[in-house]
């Protein structure tokens, strides 16, 4: 996306710091100036009756004395480093889950491996890599988060949200993203809004696992077609939300503020801004949007795995027979389309729409694009 935000504490991003070397060579080079001066005195101050074994042997004894000092102070800068690293690894939370442990799910490693920017580094955050996020609480809670973890890859989630809520009330949140299917509930017969402020809903279209409330006589409960939405990259200021709102339907723009004030922007049209990066879990439950709209900002820094757990995360929030609208996808390459075609067809989305073509490009001298636009629906998992 260009950016990224950077959260120290909560393991979003890590970038080497330079204000450490550049005071080591400050301290070395005041050292360098200390040590010419002391010479310098001394060979004013020398007397000329001093014999010049006598000269000799001060000058050693006076250059041990400074080397000494200079590698104590060399040890001290070493010691410094080695502290400031052990802070950051605190600081980060995730980097004090030992995954070398064998309860580990592979799963969990896989999420949590760093990427280096597609670009090197970001010119004005000075960040070199992209770290997934997960909370510092969460290494208080290994063994369940290896838990959570443990699923098969492209198969259906375990009935295990009581395990995430765990996870989530012990502080571990965000939770990492998963690459398996959240169990989906058929929701057949939903109210437009606003009729479905007031229309009761039948037992069968939500998840009572795990409650001890079995249906809505003690829940109320919701309804509704296309109602709520979300709009991941956030678009131009929140137009697609604009636009929905026109419609009835309410859409929260999920955006950073990249070279513009996009979130108070947004929130200044009376639209909801989510200030998130990519790399977080959604906070959201399963199953709660009836649309989410995304653009080419869904390609994350390039990285196909990234792409992989983004998909899962879309697919968990969207409920079954709700709408994946992937709008003007920039594919680089012939093989770059392929492999996102791949991926979506692995899900099982009906395709109501599938077009590519070619979009030119007003900013790279009417340059043309290979562009994929499409809108998929949810299927029903059982």
């Amino acid at each position: 996306m260009g950016s990224v935000s950077l959260k120290i504490g909560d393991g979003t991003a890590r970038f080497k710091r330079a204000t450490l070397c550049s005071s080591a060579v400050n301290i070395l080079m005041i050292c360098s100036i200390i040590t010419t001066n002391l010479f310098a005195l001394y060979a004013f101050t020398a007397s000329p009756k001093d014999h010049h074994t006598q000269l000799l042997h001060n000058a050693q004894k006076n250059f041990s004395l400074i080397s000494e000092q200079v590698s104590l102070i060399l040890r001290e800068i070493d010691l410094s480093q080695k502290k400031l690293a052990q802070i950051e690894k605190k600081l980060l939370g995730y980097e004090s889950i030992d995954l070398s442990r064998p309860n580990i799910a592979n799963e969990l490693k896989l999420f949590l491996q760093r990427h280096q920017l597609p670009l090197g580094k970001d010119s004005k955050t000075g960040i070199t890599e992209m770290v997934a996020s997960v909370g510092h609480s969460c290494e208080k809670s290994a063994d369940l988060l290896s838990q959570y973890m443990n699923y098969k890859v492209y198969g259906p989630c375990q009935d295990d949200w009581i395990v995430a809520q765990k996870l989530i009330l012990r502080g571990c949140e965000p939770l990492p993203r998963r690459r398996c299917f959240a169990k989906s509930i058929s929701k057949v017969g939903l109210n437009p809004f606003p009729t479905s402020l007031w229309k009761p809903v039948a037992n069968k279209t939500v998840n009572w696992s795990g409650l001890s409330c079995k249906n809505f006589e003690c829940l109320n409960g919701k309804n509704g077609g296309i109602r709520i939405g979300l709009d991941v990259g956030g678009g131009s200021g929140g137009s697609f939300a604009a636009i929905m709102a026109d419609r009835n339907v309410t859409v929260i723009s999920n955006t950073l503020n990249i070279d513009a004030p996009f979130s108070e922007f947004i929130a200044a049209r009376g639209l909801f801004p989510l200030f998130l990066s990519l790399d977080h879990r959604f906070p959201f439950y399963d199953n709660v949007f009836d649309l989410v709209h995304a653009a080419s900002a869904l390609d994350v820094g390039g990285k196909p795995e990234k792409l992989e757990f983004l998909m899962f995360d879309i697919d968990r929030i969207l409920r079954a027979g709700g709408l994946f609208w992937l709008d003007n996808f920039y594919c680089a390459d012939e093989e770059k389309k392929k492999a996102l075609t791949r991926l979506i067809e692995r899900f099982g989305y009906k395709k109501l729409k599938w077009v590519v073509g070619e979009k030119t490009n007003s900013l790279e001298s009417g340059k043309s694009e290979v562009v994929l636009s499409a809108v998929l629906q949810k299927p029903v998992r059982v």
